[in-house]
Order: structure tokens, then sequence, then C-alpha cells
């Protein structure tokens, strides 16, 4: 991957030519998680992956630091396709209502349109504050057997424990707590480019597939493909290739308006 770009968005890495794709993290922030991803979809794109700030007023906020990061990774104002997972998927939809004209395709990853119930999400806040940091290492190992998809092997797993370190507290609750006030299920409807929802069937974080469908009824014109075998974090999986999944969709579906 190459170093991050200067200008207005220090925090995106670019690598690859080729149509302008940017990618939108999960609830981790980092961007290290599509390591596996972005060397496939290199070969075809001019690839752009965010890294979050720890510290966001609002998901305006993140929308605005999206904002920044089209404009530089396509410059001359061609429409970007947005991946965005889990979290990354939440703001990938906030942007694409906001800034519909600068959207080619979006593809939404094991996300959701609102996140409920809100009393979990409340739980799960209070919990990572009073839980110790250090701990979250030992938290991660324990429930790997629920997050990762079933080919993922143990040397994918160690290395996902190994990024996860540059992850910080600061970061996890800033953005369970955007959460909170997030929902876009009323402005689905006006969306007018294509869209792709992909949902792991044993994702035990989200009810992944149930959101897509939900989404997919909403939203005029997309496709639901679900991803058999795969749990939350399956981006790491030696089994999904997700340049192939794009461009499989791509030849099937319409063309972005114009």
């Amino acid at each position: 991957m190459s170093a991050p770009a200067s200008g207005t968005a220090p925090s995106l890495t670019l690598t690859g030519d080729g149509p302008p794709l940017l990618l939108l993290p999960g609830l981790d922030g980092t961007g290290l998680l599509f390591y596996r991803q972005v060397p496939l979809l290199a070969a075809r794109y001019r690839v752009g992956t965010l890294r979050l700030p720890d510290h966001a007023s609002s998901m305006g906020a993140l929308v605005a630091l999206v904002r920044e990061a089209v404009r530089t990774l396509a410059p001359a104002g061609e429409p970007v396709t947005l991946v965005g997972e889990s979290f990354g998927g939440a703001l990938a939809l906030s942007y694409a209502v906001e800034h519909p004209g600068t959207v080619g395709r979006l593809v939404i990853l094991n996300s959701f349109p609102h996140f409920g119930p809100q009393a979990r999400l409340w739980l799960g806040y209070h919990v990572l504050r009073a839980t110790p940091w250090g701990v979250m290492r030992i938290v991660r190992q324990l429930t790997a057997w629920r997050m990762h998809s079933r080919h993922t092997g143990r040397d994918e797993i160690q290395r996902f424990h190994a990024l996860m370190r540059a992850t910080t507290r600061d970061g996890y609750l800033g953005r369970l707590a955007l959460l909170r006030t997030y929902d876009v299920r009323d402005r689905l409807g006006a969306l007018n480019v294509p869209v792709l929802f992909l949902a792991a069937d044993q994702d035990h974080l989200v009810p992944s597939v149930a959101q897509a469908r939900l989404m997919a009824s909403l939203t005029p014109g997309s496709t639901v493909r679900v991803l058999a075998g795969h749990g939350h974090i399956c981006l790491i999986a030696p089994d999904l290739n997700l340049s192939d999944v794009i461009d499989e969709w791509v030849a099937t579906s319409p063309p972005p308006s114009s």
C-alpha cells in the first residue's frame, strides 16, 4: 500500500490506477483490514483507503471527511465507487444520500440503515468504556470463532489481532456514539445509483442478511448477494475476492445514471 496522499485528505492512502474506488472501514476505523482486498482491487481501480479520525462530532463531520477524500481520489469529478464495511457502510450510505452526484456505485457490506435495538448499543458503549483497553485483545481472541469466516486460517486471524493493536478506545466509543442518531431508512428511496448489498450468512455481530434485504426493499434497483459461510470479518478470508464480486455485479447491473 502506498503512502498517505498529501493535501486535503491526509488520512487517505492511494494505490493502483483506473476508475476511482474508495474503501470506508468498519468500527475499528483503521482501514487496515482491507489489506487482502486492496491489491486485488488495485489491479482494476485507483483505490483509496480512508482512516477515520478517533474524534468526530457527528456523522456529518465524517461525511465531510469522505467528501475531501473523494475530491482527492477523483480530482476531475468522475463518480466514485464507494465500498463501506459495517460502520463504513453506514458512513457510505450517509455520504451517498448527501452527495449523490459524486457516487457512481455503492457496495455495502455487513451493514444496516439504522442500529437497533438502541439498548444493546447503549450497553455495548458502556461496557467498552468500563473495560480496560488491554483486555480487548483477549476478548477478540476469545470471540474470534464468532467473528471470522470459516475458511479464515490461523495465520490470518493472528494478523488480524496484530493489526487491531492500532485501534483506540476513543475511536470505538466515538463511532458507537454516532450510531445512536444514525438512521437513513427514509432516505434510501432517493438513491439513484446501482447499489450492491453484501451480507455474510454467518455474521453473529450484525443480522446482515436481514438488514441487507431490508435496505434493498427501500432502495430502488438494488441487489443483494449473500456470502455463504462467511462471518462479520470476512474481508481477510482467503476465499473472498471483492474485486471479482464487484466485477460480476457490474456485468449484470445497469450503468450508473449520468
